[in-house]
């Protein structure tokens, strides 16, 4: 059966390069980094290498860059890091449609004393920058925004957001887990204090994610018992990770251009026939300012499980929002901050690409989706006007 993957908001496909680049730590170069030999010490050479990967793809110092599990572990420490270095303040600001990373940790920390304001989106999913002025206090010790939203792509005016918040003294801590290796992201030109990365969302392994620290910036280690990472996150190195890391990185930097043309391209087809094709559908954010890969579509009176266990059943890949949250029958957080309608938040369905899917890939879904909310369209005891839905000219849908 063919299979279409488009679901790389949740994990992208490893790279062959990255894969070729880490089997050799997998194998025979599997000295410990913290080790005095020559060994141990070609281990660390690579590491150092990996940082500068890193670094060049983000504009940084790569004394700057701290290696960490994931992406959830670096917003962890960020954080809780940051805020441990600064308690005399207790007040942390972050936004409605967060990442679960960063939503739970913020209200676990509510729940310890901390005062947490989430402010809201309109419906487009955007910020109001003013409000965002207007809360900042001299209590606020952190402000914590994401770069661009997992699950619609929207992207926040980081730089802006950034200067705002260094202007009132308090410290700022982005997750740019969807951002980094789809657009150009440059620390030398943002004020940004605190940053955290993914390695598998941007075509390296699952394990490995980076927090960057900018120099001068206080956070205390979340993990202790080791000198690694210059005593910043103890533990041994995930050496066939951090190089795979680096790698990824050093990609991302070459294919940047092709994610913004070629791979937009492709997104911007896709939403463009679904919705000339499939009537009481929207697209559900800031058409102007959204990653190039994603697109999130609201199907009217039908549910998106339904939609993605056919699309399954075809060979298509996509997902109802957060991979983190895809367990929950609750509808999406970031939607309903939004203030989606309730007859489209529970059919909203996010597609989100990469550069190695093809135009062929993109004619295949287009051609399936129609019939598939057709077909669900008819049998929803919620759909108005039944005989007012236009049947696809072929339904080739799988049985349900």
């Amino acid at each position: 059966m063919k299979n279409v993957y488009l679901d790389n908001n949740a994990t992208t496909r490893v790279a062959d390069e990255v894969i070729e680049a880490m089997m050799p730590f997998l194998t025979e170069f599997y000295g410990n980094a913290s080790s005095m030999h020559s060994f141990g010490g070609r281990m660390r050479h690579k590491i150092d290498t990996a940082r500068a990967q890193v670094a060049e793809l983000i504009h940084c110092d790569p004394s700057e860059i701290i290696f960490t599990s994931c992406g959830t572990e670096s917003d962890n420490t960020a954080i809780r890091g940051a805020l441990a270095r600064c308690p005399d303040k207790r007040h942390i600001i972050t936004t409605r449609v967060e990442h679960p990373a960063v939503q739970t940790t913020v209200r676990q920390l509510q729940k310890q004393g901390y005062r947490l304001t989430e402010l809201p989106v309109d419906s487009l999913g955007r910020l109001d920058l003013e409000q965002l002025a207007e809360t900042i206090d001299e209590d606020t010790a952190l402000v914590t925004i994401m770069y661009a939203n997992n699950e619609t792509g929207v992207v926040f005016p980081i730089d802006r957001i950034a200067a705002l918040v260094k202007q009132n003294g308090s410290l700022f801590h982005t997750d740019a887990v969807q951002a980094v290796g789809k657009l150009p992201i440059d620390l030398s030109r943002i004020p940004i204090d605190l940053m955290s990365i993914s390695g598998h969302k941007l075509h390296g392994p699952k394990g490995v994610g980076v927090l960057y620290v900018r120099r001068g910036t206080s956070v205390a280690p979340q993990l202790v018992g080791g000198h690694q990472e210059s005593g910043r996150r103890a533990g041994t190195e995930n050496v066939p990770g951090i190089v795979a890391m680096g790698k990824a990185c050093e990609l991302a930097r070459t294919y940047m251009n092709e994610e913004n043309e070629r791979v937009r391209q492709m997104r911007d087809r896709l939403e463009t026939s679904i919705l000339k094709r499939c009537p009481n559908a929207r697209i559900n954010g800031d058409a102007d300012s959204r990653l190039p890969n994603t697109t999130n579509i609201s199907f009217e009176y039908i549910e998106g499980e339904a939609i993605l266990l056919l699309l399954d059943q075809l060979g298509i890949d996509a997902s109802s929002g957060s991979a983190c949250t895809s367990g929950s029958l609750e509808p999406s957080h970031v939607l309903r901050a939004m203030g989606i309608p309730f007859t489209a938040v529970h059919g909203s369905i996010r597609f989100s690409l990469s550069r190695y899917n093809t135009d062929e890939e993109i004619d295949y879904v287009i051609d399936h989706v129609p019939n598939i909310i057709n077909r669900l369209r008819q049998i929803s005891p919620f759909t108005p006007q039944k005989d007012a839905t236009t049947a696809a000219p072929q339904d080739r849908t799988p049985g349900l």
